[in-house]
């Protein structure tokens, strides 16, 4: 993990590419994940560096892939991730896009005609603009303008936009893509452009049984040994696409212990020569606190304190391969930390987590 992911010191890299390439794609919910894990992994970590790769080179893109998640990963691995993962998040989006103009009461063949006209006038007027928000797409194309009510009558009820619908859904089909924020690098907030005009092509399609090996194998690589709980829960995938990656890439069972099994390459059976002693400070959200479902061989009894009820991950401490405390920032910018066990004399005395 430690080398693998870049993490211990002599480990680290030199490009953000690399760096997302060799975690597979690095969590986006939170924007700022992307730029703190980074850091945690570059020799010479910088903001500048991380948006150059984003919105100048466009080495990397952010999408919506596993497991309905926002990821920023290297450009030519999109179209895996897309044929793995996005395509059916863009089908059950569509559904639902399907049944919120019914309750609009717009259904059946109306729905499907009003669906693809929006989509159609929403791709016209981003051309037009070169990028937008969705709100100027609202503002361009009308009918993106209408909101419906959810839920009403109850304490969540709201309003709904179909512009953030329908943008949402052409943005998992792979037909337009996240640009620059509009604010800050914290922004969760994107202007849109077109696939062709963001990347200058569209993303090359895959077969699925083709992407989603080349998923699995990625995975493995820089995750493996895990078991197939772990690879159905980080690809969003049931058991079968699994298995059949699994049997593809005829991957070799090992014995985790406690009777559990897990999966490698066939390449991949040698031990890596450990680094030395490390520890580091990881975002909430990280791609290696995120990577396996199965946590308490590197979490321990810490779960309640750093993971919510969601399994969301918390800012993590890591040493040796195991996490053992949480971290935070202050208002004023102080890094405080808090040490959940004892991680013993050898690293406080090399300066690894303070005096």
């Amino acid at each position: 993990m430690a080398v693998r992911h870049h993490i211990a010191p002599a480990a680290r890299a030199t490009d953000v590419v690399d760096v997302a390439r060799d975690v597979v794609a690095l969590h986006s919910s939170d924007p700022s994940t992307v730029y703190l894990s980074a850091w945690a992994r570059l020799r010479q970590p910088g903001l500048a560096a991380i948006d150059r790769a984003l919105y100048e080179d466009r080495s990397l893109l952010r999408m919506l892939a596993m497991r309905r998640t926002m990821f920023v990963v290297p450009v030519e691995d999109a179209p895996i991730l897309n044929a793995a993962a996005s395509v059916e998040v863009a089908k059950r989006e569509r559904e639902r896009n399907r049944q919120i103009l019914a309750m609009a009461g717009i259904e059946g063949p109306a729905a499907e005609a009003w669906l693809r006209r929006a989509e159609q006038q929403a791709l016209a007027a981003l051309e037009r603009r070169g990028e937008a928000t969705t709100q100027q797409l609202a503002e361009d194309v009308p009918a993106l303008a209408t909101k419906v009510r959810l839920n009403a009558g109850k304490k969540y009820e709201g309003d709904i936009s179909l512009a953030s619908r329908t943008v949402l859904l052409l943005g998992v089909e792979g037909k337009i893509a996240r640009a620059r924020p509009r604010g800050t690098w914290i922004s969760s907030q994107y202007r849109w452009a077109t696939m062709e005009r963001w990347l200058g092509r569209r993303l090359p399609q895959i077969r699925f049984d083709v992407a989603m090996r080349e998923l699995v194998r990625r995975w493995l690589a820089r995750f493996g040994p895990g078991t197939e709980g772990d690879i159905r829960w980080w690809t969003g995938r049931p058991a079968r696409d699994v298995r059949a990656a699994l049997q593809a890439l005829e991957a070799v069972e090992v014995d985790l212990g406690d009777g559990r099994v897990g999966y490698v390459l066939p390449d991949d059976l040698e031990r890596t020569v450990p680094p030395e002693p490390w520890a580091a400070l990881l975002p909430s959200l990280d791609p290696t606190t995120m990577g396996w479902q199965e946590r308490d061989w590197y979490l321990g009894p810490h779960r309640a304190a750093l993971f919510d009820t969601n399994g969301n991950a918390g800012p993590s401490i890591w040493v040796d391969g195991r996490i053992v405390g949480g971290w935070a920032i202050r208002p004023g910018g102080e890094v405080v930390t808090k040490l959940l066990e004892d991680v013993g004399r050898d690293h406080r005395r090399e300066g690894l987590l303070g005096p």
